[in-house]
């Protein structure tokens, strides 16, 4: 094997390492405030150290692992004090976005939110009204409505940094009695606004 084959392959492998080790602990099945065992990851996800050792580098950068001194690497556990920080700053930058986004939008990008929502419609969870959880990305109405803002540092705060902590906690919050339903008509109502081109609506909705 080549040297470039052998980098490929080192990539490929901390990619999946390190995307596999973010999705439980977005949903959970890694707990915040939990220990980060190196030898408990590789014997779980059957991962090599060296890309096992990348992934909680990168997991860090995410915010989503905090190394601590003398205590190792733990899931982030925000207190109720900063998890109440985080919403109000998602409150403001993500209503702000969504105000954006009824002006700056194309047609093709609202009618590409209204097909992510008819995805979202099929998942089993939200037709029992026990849960619902959006993937990340193209799958995230959230993110594709930031992304439409046309903002950069918007989308660099919301889809960068804060995203995927953010999505930790929509994630555990997904399942809240009642609530799927209500998150699934809410988005109906917002995607309507910013297809109206009512920023004022659209933000407030969002909010």
């Amino acid at each position: 094997m080549s040297v470039s084959e052998l980098r490929t392959t080192g990539q490929t492998l901390s990619d999946g390492a390190f995307e596999r080790i973010q999705n439980a602990i977005v949903k959970g099945q890694i707990a915040p405030g939990t220990r980060i065992s190196e030898q408990y990851l590789s014997n779980t996800f059957g991962i090599g150290r060296g890309p096992l050792r990348e992934a909680i580098r990168r997991l860090e950068g995410r915010r989503l692992v905090v190394r601590i001194p003398h205590a190792g690497v733990r899931v982030a556990s925000l207190s109720y004090e900063e998890l109440i920080e985080l919403y109000h700053v998602r409150e403001a930058l993500e209503g702000m976005a969504c105000r954006l986004a009824a002006h700056n939008m194309t047609e093709a990008e609202i009618d590409g939110l209204r097909e992510v929502l008819a995805m979202h419609e099929q998942h089993s969870g939200l037709q029992s009204n026990e849960s619902y959880y959006q993937q990340e990305g193209d799958l995230d109405l959230h993110y594709l409505i930031i992304q439409g803002s046309k903002n950069r540092t918007l989308s660099e705060l919301l889809c960068g940094d804060l995203y995927h902590l953010l999505r930790m906690y929509r994630y555990r919050y997904s399942t809240t009695p009642e609530r799927p339903q209500r998150a699934f008509a809410e988005h109906h109502r917002i995607i309507q606004a910013i297809a109206d081109r009512d920023g004022e609506l659209a933000e407030m909705l969002m909010r």
